[in-house]
């Protein structure tokens, strides 16, 4: 009898170590399912960016998709954090002014396409106007 019992433990155990390395591999397919259903809506950007900055006219698909991963986890960042300092729910350009005012090269960026929306607007308007 307790040879018995002793066999019953042993095939439950090797019944949960196939079952959990079963939910091992489905964990792993689902997540490797998930990146491939993963959108990726900067690559043509980002690929064009990089061969304006010296690499080939056809990056490496995972140079590109890791600069995207990199560049939509800041993006992410940056708006958790604007909704942290500014009003709740709502991110407006002056919390993200605010977060990088240390930053000199992004904060004087900033500025200079604010400027230029300016521009744009005015010169939209204008043209507008001088049609109608």
């Amino acid at each position: 009898m307790a040879d018995d019992s002793d066999r019953g433990e042993t095939e439950d155990h090797g019944d949960t170590e196939q079952a959990s390395a079963s939910s091992d591999a489905d964990a792993t397919a689902e997540s490797v399912s998930e990146m491939e259903k993963k959108k990726r809506i900067f690559s043509k950007e980002l690929r064009c960016m990089m061969y304006g900055f010296g690499d080939d006219q056809n990056p490496y698909t995972e140079s590109v998709e890791l600069l995207e991963d990199l560049v939509v986890e800041f993006i992410t960042e940056m708006t958790v954090k604007a909704m942290e300092v500014g009003r709740q729910g709502r991110v407006q350009v002056e919390d993200l002014i605010f977060l990088i005012r240390k930053d000199p090269r992004k904060y004087s960026r900033v500025k200079e396409l604010l400027m230029m929306n300016e521009e744009l607007k005015k010169a939209r308007k204008a043209f507008d106007e001088a049609i109608y």
